[in-house]
């Protein structure tokens, strides 16, 4: 299906990089069924991470002095894309790649880089991120966890939820209050670097309806964290998370997260020699939709090259992109429903399945709907 959608948005040198890792891909999932591939970047596979590791393909935009490629945002781009469109495994070092290191880059003290990215890049610090907690739903600004300063650094108290594979991961990057109330609402907010096997740190993985554990929610009690655990400036957090979730909001990702669903239906619509006009109008009308978030979310990239932040319009992509992944569940289910006489593969069943339990979360993580509308409405001055 991506072949479809490659325009020439991407520019031309960014070709041969495209192939070197459809090649890859192609060796490392044959065999792989559809509903395993709907997982995609939800699916975690430390060693499939540690094998893009040895390609250099972790910290694709990192400088090499930092063990990073020193390649550009189209190649990330592009590399992210062919992994989400294969339906790869990449949940293991996904956060870490995408924000983790490039927030360290931007933030971090040299002594925190030389650390902890050049172990990024080689797919040996596995990082989440710590942002929702239990009563503050989607207002981050609400939250209570606390990092108090001590003689040698700080104690942290409190808990995250709906934390991202944290019980797969090493260390969490985490916005808490290091000052002031939960009524100074963004004041006194401030980024935190915790080691996740320290003591005083619980990991409760979140079982979903479809079995798996994405979601975890962690406490601290008394977790005590050296003076290196601040990230950046103190009581800047609020500025620093906002630049760190453009890099979460903008990418394929949320565009791809039903794409599995979409190829193996088309596949079994050629097997059956299926080509009806209704059939090829709302499959022409879901990838010419697929095209132009694709385009947005290039724009957006484009940004990021040019040095400009891209915050708005990552809400924008983040918002349309979760919409349309939602509904072409809807429609193929609804396709399925209104032709009994075709034949569903199990594989087609089971990817539909699984999807049509996980759909619902598509417009909350990164942010619900609401929140992003918000936002858009702020940058617009709306609101």
């Amino acid at each position: 299906m991506l072949t479809a959608l490659e325009f020439n948005q991407v520019p031309a040198e960014e070709a041969a990089f495209r192939r070197e890792i459809r090649q890859f891909l192609n060796e490392a999932l044959r065999g792989v069924p559809s509903h395993v591939k709907a997982r995609s970047w939800m699916g975690t596979s430390d060693e499939f991470s540690r094998k893009l590791a040895q390609q250099g393909w972790l910290g694709l935009t990192i400088p090499k002095e930092y063990g990073g490629s020193g390649k550009g945002f189209f190649s990330r781009f592009v590399l992210s894309e062919e992994l989400l469109a294969s339906g790869a495994p990449v949940a293991s070092h996904w956060i870490a790649d995408r924000q983790s290191g490039p927030l360290l880059l931007r933030y971090g003290t040299q002594a925190q880089r030389e650390f902890y990215i050049p172990r990024i890049c080689r797919g040996e610090a596995f990082f989440c991120i710590g942002m929702s907690e239990p009563s503050s739903g989607s207002d981050l600004a609400s939250i209570r966890s606390r990092a108090q300063r001590t003689e040698s650094g700080w104690l942290l108290n409190g808990s995250k939820i709906w934390t991202t594979n944290a019980h797969g991961c090493h260390y969490m990057i985490a916005l808490v209050r290091t000052s002031g109330e939960t009524t100074d609402r963004q004041k006194g907010l401030s980024q935190v670097v915790i080691d996740l096997s320290l003591p005083g740190v619980t990991v409760r993985p979140i079982t979903d309806m479809a079995g798996d554990a994405h979601f975890s929610e962690v406490f601290f009690d008394n977790v005590k964290l050296g003076a290196d655990a601040l990230v950046g400036i103190e009581g800047q957090g609020w500025d620093q998370v906002n630049a760190e979730l453009a890099f979460e909001r903008s990418g394929p990702e949320r565009i791809y997260s039903s794409i599995a669903l979409l190829d193996c239906w088309v596949d079994a619509l050629r097997a059956q020699q299926i080509s009806d006009t209704e059939t090829h109008a709302l499959v022409g009308a879901m990838v010419a939709e697929m095209a132009t978030l694709r385009a947005l979310s290039l724009a957006v990239t484009k940004k990021l090259v040019e040095g400009e932040s891209p915050a708005i319009d990552a809400s924008v992509v983040k918002d349309f992109g979760t919409d349309f992944e939602q509904r072409l569940i809807i429609n193929i289910a609804a396709w399925l429903g209104a032709h009994p006489d075709f034949i569903a593969t199990p594989d087609l069943l089971q990817t539909l399945g699984y999807l049509e339990q996980m759909g619902a979360t598509f417009s909350l993580r990164g942010g619900t709907r609401e929140i992003l509308r918000g936002i858009i409405a702020r940058g617009l001055g709306l609101r």
